[in-house]
């Protein structure tokens, strides 16, 4: 006999409730692991271990469920369980509403502590003198290719990489009314107005492009005054009481944006092998024909795979670079470990910016 509607809907809540019961057994398990951790003086947060769980839970799972949404309920089931331990305090480019915001909630889950942050600098700064244990920043974004400040932040500071999350970015036009008439002023971070200059020129050709600190700014911004318009998240205007006036404006559909998770050493040393890493490195050569050239070859020789390569001034006044590498695998890895070796031999400047596992 076909089951009734009320018939699923008291199967779903027996399963709600066993999964409950199940959900408090994981917890109650993660509490004593949290025990054991703090006996040994060992973090509690593990980025290589959950991306493990989650990549083992993806392989193993049957359907219908997609891989996505396994990854997105078991970062909030872990989340919730650090959190009973004690939540992490994470600093990212804010007020409420940024992209960075939501790619700090996509790695770490919505239990934290936030700590938003009001420039990018901040961030490093927050996450440097302690008053965050984590940071969230921007690197690359696929239409406007690297940030160039947090690339320049990395040289000098004492963070390290930890992890990366990629999201996909869709900007939207948002003000007081739901309409396009007479805008006189849209603002936005830098990098969203270049990544929408498409469509602002096509639709809002005289309206002033402003700056903002951030995305989220702007749209509170917008919210102080009817000629006003924002670039942001749909979450930015939830928060800031505003209409989206247009949706998903910007140039490129595919738009995404990768950040890197940065902490202290002592905050969590860099993470084990998980199977699925990278390596990221600052370097410059000495000014001689040929070195740039001599410094991929023991990648090569070695079957090392490099998937990122910028250069950034050195600022020296001497037209010398930094070249920003990001390598795939872990120095635990023989493999690897002889190529770094044979990599830095020929390198007048080095700094292991970190080793992680790679985002989604």
């Amino acid at each position: 006999m076909t089951p009734t509607l009320a018939d699923l809907r008291t199967a779903i809540d027996s399963v709600d409730s066993q999964l409950l019961t199940l959900l408090n057994r994981r917890a109650a398990l993660a509490g004593e692991v949290g025990d054991i951790k703090r006996a040994e003086g060992s973090p509690v947060f593990r980025p290589e271990r959950e991306a493990q769980v989650i990549q083992g839970l993806q392989t193993a799972n049957p359907g219908p469920l997609k891989a996505h949404n396994i990854a997105t309920i078991w970062r909030e089931i872990m989340s919730a369980c650090r959190a009973l331990e004690a939540p992490q305090r994470v600093a990212y480019l804010g007020p409420a509403g940024t992209f960075s915001e939501q790619a700090a909630l996509q790695f770490f889950g919505s239990s934290i502590d936030p700590v938003p942050c009001s420039t990018i600098d901040e961030v490093f700064r927050a996450t440097a003198a302690g008053t965050a244990q984590f940071g969230v920043v921007p690197v690359e974004n696929s239409t406007e290719g690297v940030v160039a400040r947090s690339l320049d932040l990395f040289l000098h500071t004492p963070l390290h990489v930890v992890g990366e999350t990629s999201l996909m970015v869709r900007h939207n036009l948002l003000r007081l009314s739901n309409s396009l008439a007479d805008i006189e002023v849209v603002l936005a971070h830098p990098q969203a107005l270049a990544q929408c200059q498409g469509w602002l020129n096509t639709h809002l050709p005289h309206a002033e492009r402003r700056s903002a600190t951030s995305n989220a700014e702007g749209a509170r911004l917008a919210a102080t005054n009817p000629a006003w318009a924002g670039i942001a998240s749909a979450r930015a205007g939830t928060e800031f009481g505003l209409h989206i006036a247009a949706h998903a404006i910007q140039d490129d559909a595919f738009n995404r944006t990768r950040f890197a998770v940065v902490c202290l050493p002592q905050t969590l040393p860099a993470p084990q092998a998980s199977g699925k890493d990278c390596i990221s490195l600052i370097v410059s050569v000495p000014n001689k024909p040929g070195a740039v050239h001599d410094l991929l070859v023991p990648l090569k020789t070695h079957g090392v795979s490099m998937t990122r390569f910028e250069s950034r001034p050195a600022r020296s006044g001497q037209w010398e670079y930094y070249f920003y590498i990001d390598l795939q695998g872990h120095p635990s890895q023989p493999h690897v470990a002889a190529a770094l070796v044979d990599f830095q031999a020929l390198c007048a400047f080095y700094k292991v910016l970190g080793t992680y596992p790679t985002g989604d």
